[in-house]
C-alpha cells in the first residue's frame, strides 16, 4: 500500500564538462563530472486539493499538472514516471522543486531538475526498478530534448549517476564509463552571469556544420582527440597536461563560435593569474568557465583575477 500522506525528498547535483562539448553530438567522446554542492531538490506531500501540483517559488512556478502542456519541461519529468508506474491519473501530491544550480549556465540545471523530479516521485510512489541510475538518466534524457532539441545525453547521465564520466553516443547505447582519477583536480568554476539557450547555441553549431561539414568534422575531431589524451592524462595524474588540454579545447571551442567575449575575458584573466588551463564548459555564448589550478595560493590568485575581470559567482570544486 502506497503511503500518499508521507513527505518525500531526492536531490540531484550539477555538472561541469571537462572535455568535449558539443563535438558529443556527433559522436566524438566527452569527460564530465558533477559538481555536488551545487543541487536541485524535489519534495513532494500530500496534497487536498484532489490534484496534482508543481511548485517552483524559484521560477515563479505554482501549476496544476493535468493543465500543463506536454511541452513543459516539469510537467514532463513527472509524467514519464507516471507513465513508466502506468499510473493513468496523478496522485494528490504537490511536487515542490527549487535549485541552487543557476540556469542556463551550462551546469546541467535542467537535468539536475527532472532527475529529482523523477527520483522523488519514483521514490513516493514505491517503484525501485525507476530509481536505477539507468532508468532516472533515461527518463531525464526525454526532458532534456525539450531543453536542448537534440541533447547528448551527457548532461542526464552525469546527475543521475553522480560521478566523472567519459561519455560517447553512438547507438544502439551510448558508452558510458566511470574512470579512475589519479591526482586530485582542482577547478575554480567562474560565471559570466549571460544566460545561455543550450537549445539555440546546439542548434546553430548543426547549421553551421550542415553549411561547412567539412570544417566543422576537423573541429570535432580535433575536441574528440584532446577528450582522449585528456583522459589518459587524467588516469596518470598528469596534472598540468589536462591543464594545457583545456587551454587547447577552448581554442577549437572558439573556432565553433561558441565562446564569447566574457568567456574569453574569464579564461584570459585565469590564464594571466597561472592557472594551469582554462576553458569554457558547457553550451557556451555565456554561462561558465572553468580553471584547473593546482595548490591553495595559485586559487587565490585565480579567483581574485576572476572577480575582477567581472565574474558573478565564483566557487571550487574538486574531482577526486
Amino acid at each position: 500500500m502506497i503511503d500518499f500522506s508521507a513527505v518525500t525528498e531526492a536531490t540531484a547535483p550539477g555538472k561541469i564538462i571537462l572535455f568535449g562539448e558539443h563535438a558529443v553530438v556527433y559522436g566524438r567522446p566527452a569527460i564530465a563530472a558533477p559538481i555536488s554542492q551545487l543541487r536541485a531538490k524535489a519534495t513532494i506531500t500530500h496534497s487536498s486539493s484532489n490534484n496534482c501540483y508543481i511548485v517552483a517559488p524559484d521560477l515563479n512556478r505554482h501549476d496544476r499538472l493535468q493543465d500543463l502542456p506536454p511541452d513543459d519541461a516539469l510537467a514532463l519529468a513527472a509524467r514519464q514516471v507516471l507513465d513508466a508506474a502506468q499510473i493513468a491519473w496523478p496522485p494528490d501530491v504537490t511536487i515542490y522543486v527549487n535549485s541552487q544550480i543557476p540556469i542556463a549556465s551550462g551546469m546541467g540545471s535542467g537535468a539536475a531538475i527532472a532527475a529529482a523530479i523523477i527520483r522523488a516521485l519514483a521514490q513516493h510512489l514505491q517503484r525501485p526498478d525507476l530509481l536505477t541510475n539507468e532508468r532516472v538518466s533515461a527518463l531525464a534524457y526525454e526532458v532534456e530534448k525539450i531543453h536542448h532539441g537534440t541533447p547528448s545525453g551527457i548532461d542526464n547521465t552525469v546527475v543521475a549517476y553522480e560521478q566523472p564520466i567519459w561519455f560517447v553516443r553512438q547507438s544502439p547505447y551510448n558508452q558510458i564509463e566511470p574512470f579512475t582519477v589519479a591526482a586530485p583536480l582542482r577547478f575554480v568554476v567562474a560565471d559570466t552571469g549571460v544566460r545561455s539557450s543550450t537549445k539555440i547555441a546546439v542548434g546553430d553549431v548543426r547549421r553551421q556544420y550542415n553549411e561547412q561539414p567539412a570544417r566543422f568534422a576537423q573541429i570535432f575531431d580535433a575536441c574528440g582527440r584532446i577528450a582522449r589524451t585528456a583522459r589518459m592524462a587524467i588516469e596518470t595524474g598528469s596534472v598540468t597536461q589536462v591543464g594545457q588540454l583545456m587551454t587547447e579545447n577552448h581554442g577549437w571551442l572558439q573556432k565553433m563560435t561558441v565562446s564569447s567575449s566574457e568567456l574569453d575575458r574569464l579564461v584570459a584573466a585565469a590564464l594571466e593569474a597561472g592557472a594551469l588551463g582554462a576553458k569554457l564548459s558547457g553550451a557556451g555564448r555565456g554561462g561558465n568557465m572553468i580553471a584547473l589550478v593546482a595548490d591553495d595560493g595559485m586559487e587565490t590568485a585565480v579567483r581574485t583575477a576572476l572577480h575582477q575581470a567581472g565574474a558573478s559567482h565564483i566557487l571550487t570544486t574538486i574531482l577526486a
